[in-house]
């Protein structure tokens, strides 16, 4: 019997699964993927505030760049991408 309170989604074309109601920067920790996108000199950026502010944690989502991973609760079948040249 499937867990309701477990969705699935992908996170930079892998397969994951997130507790209902957990914000996309949650589940990146969880997933230990800890860098959203790269500044303008290619410094590997994260959040910072947790809450919108310093915007460090901009990913794209379902299409939609610049989305506010920190502000985004997980849905079923969400597509999220960091960016693609990840920290190594």
């Amino acid at each position: 019997m499937p867990d309701k309170n477990r969705i699935r989604l992908w996170v930079n074309g892998k397969q994951v699964e997130a507790e209902h109601g957990v914000s996309v920067a949650a589940l990146l920790m969880k997933e230990e993927s800890l860098m959203t996108r790269r500044s303008v000199l290619g410094a590997a950026r994260f959040a910072v505030c947790g809450m919108g502010i310093c915007q460090e944690c901009r990913v794209q989502i379902n299409g939609h760049p610049h989305s506010l991973a920190c502000q985004t609760m997980c849905e079923a079948g969400m597509v999220i991408q960091t960016d693609k040249k990840a920290a190594v």
